[in-house]
């Protein structure tokens, strides 16, 4: 089983997670992060991290999000590595509590 990246990351991404993570699943891209399937432990000390609750174990998706498991997978091998906390983006506190936001992702 993996830890998801979801919807709520779109147009924020907070990095609190990638400081805490003890290998280097995840991976950023220009409005979103997404954990690669294959290095991610199954550690679960991401979870608590995230401000706005993106990140799930796979097992544990909220209703609608279970595409967020394949596109986890696909866009972990086109963005990069992130491996310290950087600045989340300008305007991710007036984007944490807004849903539907799929059609915003960056690839």
């Amino acid at each position: 089983m993996t830890h998801v990246v979801t919807e709520a990351c779109i147009r924020c991404r907070y990095t609190d997670c990638v400081d805490v993570c003890p290998v280097d699943c995840f991976h950023a891209g220009p409005n979103m992060l997404v954990i690669d399937p294959d290095e991610c432990i199954d550690c679960a000390v991401c979870i608590p991290e995230c401000p706005v609750n993106a990140i799930y174990a796979e097992d544990d998706l909220p209703a609608g999000q279970q595409a967020f498991v394949a596109l986890n997978a696909e866009l972990a091998t086109v963005f990069p590595v992130i491996t310290k906390a950087v600045p989340p983006l300008p305007d991710a506190d007036a984007w944490k509590d807004v849903t539907d936001k799929l059609p915003m992702l960056e690839r």
